[in-house]
Protein backbone atom coordinates (compact mmCIF):
# COMPACT_ATOMS: atom_id res chain seq x y z
CA UNK A 1 0.00 0.00 0.00
CA UNK A 2 1.65 3.51 -0.91
CA UNK A 3 2.50 5.64 1.62
CA UNK A 4 3.14 9.19 2.02
CA UNK A 5 6.22 10.71 3.03
CA UNK A 6 5.63 13.92 5.46
CA UNK A 7 8.81 16.37 6.45
CA UNK A 8 9.46 19.54 7.91
CA UNK A 9 9.10 19.48 11.21
CA UNK A 10 11.59 20.60 14.17
CA UNK A 11 12.23 22.21 17.46
CA UNK A 12 11.25 25.77 17.35
CA UNK A 13 10.49 28.28 19.98
CA UNK A 14 6.97 29.88 20.53
CA UNK A 15 6.11 32.34 18.19
CA UNK A 16 8.13 30.74 14.88
CA UNK A 17 6.81 28.97 11.85
CA UNK A 18 7.78 26.21 10.02
CA UNK A 19 6.24 25.02 6.87
CA UNK A 20 5.43 20.83 6.32
CA UNK A 21 5.53 18.91 3.68
CA UNK A 22 3.41 15.86 2.39
CA UNK A 23 4.33 13.93 -1.28
CA UNK A 24 3.55 10.30 -1.98
CA UNK A 25 6.92 9.04 -4.26
CA UNK A 26 4.65 6.70 -6.16
CA UNK A 27 1.72 8.25 -6.72
CA UNK A 28 -0.23 11.85 -7.45
CA UNK A 29 -1.91 13.93 -4.48
CA UNK A 30 -3.20 15.90 -7.14
CA UNK A 31 -6.58 13.16 -7.75
CA UNK A 32 -7.42 13.30 -3.93
CA UNK A 33 -8.34 16.04 -1.24
CA UNK A 34 -5.98 15.44 0.84
CA UNK A 35 -5.72 16.30 4.91
CA UNK A 36 -2.91 17.38 7.36
CA UNK A 37 -3.32 15.29 10.94
CA UNK A 38 -1.42 15.68 14.22
CA UNK A 39 -1.03 13.43 17.47
CA UNK A 40 -0.52 14.47 20.29
CA UNK A 41 1.73 12.58 23.18
CA UNK A 42 -0.95 10.20 24.14
CA UNK A 43 -3.90 11.47 22.85
CA UNK A 44 -5.77 10.46 19.16
CA UNK A 45 -5.06 11.38 15.63
CA UNK A 46 -6.96 14.67 14.44
CA UNK A 47 -7.81 15.95 11.21
CA UNK A 48 -6.54 19.95 11.41
CA UNK A 49 -6.35 21.45 7.71
CA UNK A 50 -7.81 19.74 4.45
CA UNK A 51 -7.99 20.34 0.79
CA UNK A 52 -9.66 19.41 -1.95
CA UNK A 53 -8.80 18.68 -5.48
CA UNK A 54 -9.78 22.09 -6.93
CA UNK A 55 -8.14 24.10 -3.86
CA UNK A 56 -10.87 24.59 -1.21
CA UNK A 57 -10.09 24.22 2.19
CA UNK A 58 -11.04 23.70 5.38
CA UNK A 59 -9.65 23.99 9.22
CA UNK A 60 -9.93 22.40 12.68
CA UNK A 61 -10.93 25.36 15.05
CA UNK A 62 -7.69 24.99 16.50
CA UNK A 63 -6.02 25.41 12.92
CA UNK A 64 -8.10 28.50 11.82
CA UNK A 65 -6.01 31.93 11.74
CA UNK A 66 -2.47 30.03 12.26
CA UNK A 67 -2.28 27.00 9.58
CA UNK A 68 -2.25 27.36 6.24
CA UNK A 69 -3.06 24.43 3.72
CA UNK A 70 -1.75 24.28 0.27
CA UNK A 71 -0.88 22.66 -3.27
CA UNK A 72 2.18 23.24 -5.47
CA UNK A 73 1.54 23.76 -8.81
CA UNK A 74 1.20 20.19 -9.89
CA UNK A 75 -0.89 19.34 -7.03
CA UNK A 76 1.09 16.00 -5.88
CA UNK A 77 2.97 17.94 -2.89
CA UNK A 78 1.09 19.17 0.02
CA UNK A 79 1.89 21.59 2.28
CA UNK A 80 0.80 23.00 5.96
CA UNK A 81 2.21 26.32 7.09
CA UNK A 82 2.11 27.02 10.74
CA UNK A 83 2.70 30.60 11.99
CA UNK A 84 2.89 31.61 15.55
CA UNK A 85 3.59 28.16 16.61
CA UNK A 86 2.39 27.51 20.37
CA UNK A 87 3.49 24.89 22.71
CA UNK A 88 0.24 23.27 22.17
CA UNK A 89 1.12 22.79 18.93
CA UNK A 90 3.66 20.06 19.42
CA UNK A 91 2.76 17.00 17.84
CA UNK A 92 3.51 14.49 15.50
CA UNK A 93 2.17 15.19 11.60
CA UNK A 94 0.57 12.95 9.49
CA UNK A 95 -0.89 13.75 6.07
CA UNK A 96 -3.33 11.12 4.39
CA UNK A 97 -6.24 11.64 1.42
CA UNK A 98 -9.56 12.48 2.93
CA UNK A 99 -12.44 11.60 3.58
CA UNK A 100 -11.23 7.81 3.32
CA UNK A 101 -7.70 6.88 4.39
CA UNK A 102 -6.31 5.24 1.14
CA UNK A 103 -2.80 5.51 2.08
CA UNK A 104 -0.74 3.64 5.38
CA UNK A 105 -0.14 6.20 7.87
CA UNK A 106 3.82 7.50 7.47
CA UNK A 107 5.77 8.23 10.57
CA UNK A 108 4.60 11.46 10.00
CA UNK A 109 7.54 14.72 11.33
CA UNK A 110 7.94 15.85 15.00
CA UNK A 111 6.95 19.53 15.61
CA UNK A 112 8.25 20.41 18.85
CA UNK A 113 7.43 23.85 20.53
CA UNK A 114 9.31 24.92 23.27
CA UNK A 115 12.10 27.44 25.20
Amino acid sequence: QEQHVESGGGLVQPGGSLRLACEAPRSRLALYDVGWFRQRQGSQRDLVAQITVDGPTNYADPAKGRFTISRDNDGNKIYLQINNLQPEDTAVYFCNTVPELLYTWGQGTQVTVST
